[in-house]
């Protein structure tokens, strides 16, 4: 689920000057403050380590993600031509595709699957002393969320160690087969709950707040910190200008907290006036749509099971990773 090292990126014949580099020490432990000195002194840089251009400004990294002169590469899953994975998506033939106008809403048999899932797993966990809730509720949730598989733990395994899954459907797209994703971001999301307890009380009251909340901690803590592209033609951006051919690293976990576009941009604000979407994936995707019924009935079914949710005596959660972030354990009381 953790990555911390591309593979198989050759750089670009022209080697420009070099700056700092995502793979030097210290980056995964806190990539925030190199992302800071990338927007203020390197905007646009080489990173020969990497092997591609780092991008780190929200408005480049929106022009890289959606400008028709940058091109997905074939190792990190996106066609040629079609969009970035991105936030929850892989880049899947199907995102790439127009949709009719409409709700961005998927088929009720999700919605209830979500839903149930999210009570049953809650359920489970209320009258532990502490549980973890990555390990017992951000793995199950998504995978309970899919048609054809099951959030029920196989003979024998204990609870996140495995679970019956029956072959997904041909037609399934793998923004809904894979779920690593959105594990990742529902955890990021429950933490940042977590470390708002009055924000966690409203959504009891106030449930359309998990919407801004969960758009709030993907542009925060976004579980794809850097999504690879390659520029088919010469591209100017804001730090400079990057030739046709080259590689390019457009750092999505930099752009969300980019304070030329975003006000307080490390504080999470559910309620800030200047939310965006751009850094989300597509609104059709079906893991984007998943994703966000996750958010609105996974804290929900929590807050039912256990009104006193809190953390754990002394613990804090960290966020590890560099390619994908986020809290690898959630140790909270139940009660």
């Amino acid at each position: 689920m953790q990555a911390d090292a591309p593979e198989g990126i050759s750089p670009p014949v022209r080697r420009p000057r070099t700056g700092p580099s995502l793979l030097a020490p210290g980056a995964v432990r806190d990539p925030h403050r190199l992302y800071r000195v990338l927007r203020e002194t390197h905007p646009l840089c080489y990173d020969a380590l990497l092997g591609a251009w780092l991008v780190s400004r929200y408005a480049d990294v929106v022009t890289a993600l959606t400008d028709p002169r940058f091109t997905g590469l074939p190792h990190d899953a996106a066609p040629r031509g079609g969009p970035a994975p991105l936030g929850l998506c892989h880049g899947g033939p199907r995102c790439a595709t127009p949709r009719p106008p409409g709700p961005a809403t998927p088929p009720h048999p999700a919605v209830a699957r979500t839903e149930r899932t999210a009570y049953v797993l809650a359920r489970r966990i209320a009258g532990r002393q502490q549980a973890d809730l990555v390990e017992e509720f951000c793995r199950w949730l998504p995978v309970g969320a899919i048609a054809g598989t099951s959030a029920t733990p196989s003979a024998g395994a204990t609870a996140g160690a495995g679970v019956h899954r029956y072959p997904d459907p041909p037609d399934h797209s793998p923004c809904t087969r894979h779920t690593a994703l959105r594990t990742i971001a529902l955890a990021s999301f429950l933490a940042n709950l977590l470390d708002a307890p009055d924000l966690l009380a409203a959504l009891r009251t106030e449930p359309s707040l998990a919407d801004r909340a969960w758009t709030e901690s993907l542009r925060r803590d976004p579980p794809v910190q850097l999504v690879l592209r390659r520029t088919t033609h010469e591209v100017t951006l804001s730090g400079g200008t990057l030739p046709a051919g080259a590689y390019v690293a457009c750092l999505t976990g930099s752009a969300g907290r980019d304070p030329g576009r975003f006000a307080a941009p490390d504080l999470f604000d559910p309620l800030r006036t200047d939310q965006g979407h751009s850094l989300t994936g597509p609104a059709s995707c079906p893991a984007v749509l998943l994703g966000r019924l996750e958010a609105r009935h996974g804290p929900r079914a929590l807050l039912d099971a256990m009104p006193d949710l809190r953390w754990a005596d002394g613990f804090r959660p960290a966020r590890t990773g560099l390619l994908t972030r986020g809290p690898r354990t959630l140790l909270v009381r139940p009660g």
